[in-house]
C-alpha cells in the first residue's frame, strides 16, 4: 500500500478504512527464526545499557526481606530449566499450569518454563474451585506449579504439583549450571508462550492463547520507543512498585519487560495502601502500573502528604477508563508525577494503545495513540461499514504477528471465530472513537451499554461523574429492568467515611451534568463496589444483586 494514502495526522487510511501507528516500525527477529521470549529478553539484557546488570536488584519483596539480582535471577533460570528438563522431561508445547501468590521465584519460573517453550499458564490463587476446574480443563497442564497453601486446590496432573516454597524446588534452581554441551531447546516463536484468563466480568473467563512472536513484538515496541530521559531531571534509577497480580496480562507482561531493561521489581504480595505508600517513599520509586481506582485514591486520601513520594516520576494506567476530572486533580496534587494511559485486552499482551512523553500524557481523557505495528478499524456494530476519525462504532485490532494479536481462545473454538476473525482482526466489544490527532477514547463495553428506551448510556460515563463527587468514595452504574423504558441506569455509591449523601441528592447532581435520557434512576448504597483483580467492575455481581434485592419489583 502506498504511503501517501495515510492521513499523517490521524494515520487514517481512505481506502481501507483501517487507522495505522503514527509511531516509527520497529523492527523484528525474521519470523522463521527458532527464538523463544526468554531468550529475547536475555539478549536485550546483555546488549542493554545498563552498566551494573550483574548487581542491579531485580526483585525486592518488602514483605519477606527477599531480594535477587540480575546475575541470580540469570542463573536461576539457566539452573531451573536444565533441571525441569532432565528431571521431569518437560517439551515444548506441554502446558504448566501455576497457582502462585506474588514471590520472588514466579518470573524466574514463567523464563525458565518458557526457555523450554512449555506453555505456562497463570491463574489466580483465589480462584474458585470451579473456576480452577473450567481452567484446567481449557488448558489441559501436565505439570503444577503452586505453594504449600495453594497446592490443595489442584487436582492430581500426570508430572505432579511442584511446591515453589519447597526444599525440593530450591535444589532445582540452585543445581550446578548445565554443561555448554546441552544442546539449547529450539523454540518456534508461533508457538504459544502463555495462556493467560481474561477476566471474564461479562462471562466465563477464557483462556487466551499468546505467541512468543505475540510478546517478542510488544517488548521490541517498548524497547525501541522508551522516552529520552528528561536531561533537566537528577538521572534516577528505574525502580517499578508492583501491586499488579502477576498472573494477569498487565502483571505478567510488565515483569518480563522491565526483566529486559534490566530495571528494579519491588513486588507487593497484598495491597494495602499506606503499606505502598511507605514502599514508594523506602525504594525510591519511580514507577507504579496502576488502576484508575488507585488514582481515585491518591487523589482522595490525605495520608499522601505523610510520606516523601518525590521519587515517583509516572503512573501507568490501565484497566478501565480513567475520568478527566479525576486526571485534572491528580495533576493538581501531583505536579511532577505524568499519568501515562494505555490500552489493551488479554487478546492484545497488554497495550494496544499508550501514551508516551509530557505532550501525549497531557490528553488526559484518550488512551493514546496505536502502539508500533498496530492497526486498528472503528467498526458500526449495525452495518459492519468501517467509520472514520470523530465516528463512534466497535473497535477492531490487528496486531504485529502473522497469526493477529493472538493465537485465540484455547479449547473454545467458537468463541475463537466469534472474535478473531480469518485476516487477524480482533473484535474487541469496545465501542470507541479516534480524533483527528489520532488519540483513542474509549467510550464503553458495547456489552454494558445501557437501552433507555431507544437511547445508548454508557455506565462508563455516569461513573466518573459520580466518582468526582466529594462525598463518594466509590461508584458503579448497572441497567436495572424497566417495563416501561426498557433498562433505566442504577447507581450502587459507596459513601466517604461521614457523608449522609442521599440517593435523591445524587440523582438531582446528576441530572443537572447530563442529558435527560442519562439521568441516574435508582441509587442503592453499598459498603464497597466488586472489582476482579485488576480493578475492573464485575458488573454482573451488582446485577445479580440488584436483581436478588427485596426492593426489586420485577
Amino acid at each position: 500500500m502506498e504511503m501517501e494514502s495515510i492521513n499523517p495526522r490521524t494515520g487514517f487510511c481512505q481506502q481501507t478504512k483501517t487507522f495505522h501507528s503514527l509511531r516509527p516500525r520497529t523492527p523484528f527477529p525474521p519470523p522463521h527464526q527458532p527464538l523463544s521470549i526468554t531468550h529475547f529478553v536475555l539478549s536485550l539484557l546483555q546488549s542493554s545499557t545498563v552498566p551494573t546488570t550483574t548487581t542491579t536488584t531485580y526483585l525486592n519483596i518488602p514483605s519477606t526481606g527477599q531480594s535477587l539480582t540480575y546475575s541470580q535471577a540469570i542463573d536461576h533460570i539457566h539452573s531451573l530449566s536444565s533441571s525441569l528438563k532432565n528431571h521431569y522431561s518437560l517439551n515444548s508445547k506441554d502446558v504448566a499450569f501455576i497457582l502462585c501468590p506474588p514471590s520472588l521465584h514466579v518470573p524466574v519460573l514463567y523464563l525458565s518454563l518458557m526457555h523450554l517453550g512449555v506453555t505456562i499458564s497463570p491463574a489466580n490463587p483465589l480462584s474458585s474451585d470451579s473456576e480452577l476446574t473450567h481452567q484446567i480443563q481449557l488448558c489441559k497442564p501436565k505439570i503444577a506449579f503452586a505453594t504449600s497453601q495453594t497446592a490443595h486446590k489442584l487436582p492430581s496432573l500426570p508430572l505432579g504439583t511442584i511446591l515453589i516454597d519447597s526444599p525440593e524446588f530450591t535444589s532445582l534452581l540452585t543445581q550446578p549450571k548445565p554443561q555448554a554441551s546441552q544442546p539449547r531447546v529450539e523454540v518456534s516463536q508461533s508457538d504459544v508462550a502463555a495462556i493467560l484468563y481474561s477476566s471474564g466480568t461479562t462471562g466465563r473467563v477464557k483462556g487466551v492463547g499468546l505467541t512468543h512472536r505475540n510478546l517478542i513484538a510488544l517488548i521490541s515496541g517498548f524497547h525501541h520507543n522508551r522516552e529520552e530521559p528528561d536531561p533537566n531531571q537528577p538521572e534516577q534509577p528505574p525502580v517499578s512498585l508492583f501491586i499488579l497480580p502477576l498472573f494477569h496480562v498487565f502483571g505478567f507482561f510488565m515483569s518480563i519487560n522491565a526483566f529486559s531493561r534490566g530495571e528494579t521489581l519491588v513486588l507487593m504480595e497484598r495491597f494495602d495502601f499506606v503499606q505502598m505508600l511507605k514502599y514508594v517513599e523506602k525504594y525510591r520509586v519511580t514507577y507504579m502500573p496502576v488502576s484508575p481506582p488507585l488514582i481515585v485514591a491518591l487523589v482522595k486520601s490525605d495520608l499522601t502528604e505523610k510520606y516523601d513520594l518525590s521519587s515517583l516520576r509516572s503512573l501507568g494506567c490501565g484497566g478501565a477508563p480513567l475520568g478527566k476530572e479525576v486526571a485534572d486533580k491528580f495533576k493538581e496534587k501531583f505536579p511532577h508525577v505524568e499519568i501515562a494511559q494505555g490500552y489493551g485486552l488479554t487478546e492484545t499482551g497488554g497495550g494496544a494503545t499508550r501514551t508516551i512523553g509530557p505532550e501525549e500524557t497531557s490528553q488526559l481523557a484518550s488512551v493514546g495513540r496505536l502502539s508500533e505495528n498496530m492497526e486498528a478499524k472503528i467498526v458500526d456494530p449495525e452495518t459492519g461499514e468501517g467509520l472514520g476519525p470523530g465516528q463512534r462504532g466497535e473497535l477492531w485490532l490487528r496486531g504485529p504477528t502473522s497469526n493477529g494479536v493472538s493465537a485465540g481462545y484455547v479449547g473454545d473454538e467458537k468463541a475463537t471465530a466469534e472474535s478473531l476473525l480469518p485476516d487477524g482482526w480482533l473484535k474487541t466489544g469496545d465501542l470507541c472513537y479516534f480524533d483527528s490527532d489520532g488519540f483513542l477514547y474509549i467510550v464503553d463495553r458495547l456489552k454494558e451499554l445501557i437501552k433507555y428506551k431507544a437511547f445508548q448510556v454508557p455506565p462508563a460515563e455516569l461513573e466518573k461523574l459520580l466518582q468526582s463527587n466529594h462525598e463518594i468514595a466509590d461508584a458503579a452504574v448497572i441497567p436495572y429492568p424497566d417495563e416501561e423504558a426498557g433498562q433505566i441506569p442504577m447507581a450502587y455509591v459507596v459513601r466517604k467515611p461521614g457523608s449522609n449523601i442521599t440517593e435523591a441528592e445524587i440523582m438531582d447532581s446528576i441530572a443537572k451534568q447530563v442529558a435527560p435520557y442519562k439521568k441516574i434512576r435508582r441509587v442503592a448504597f453499598i459498603s464497597a463496589i466488586p472489582k476482579s483483580p485488576a480493578g475492573k467492575i464485575l458488573r454482573r455481581d451488582l446485577v445479580n444483586h440488584a436483581l436478588s434485592g427485596a426492593s426489586s419489583k420485577l
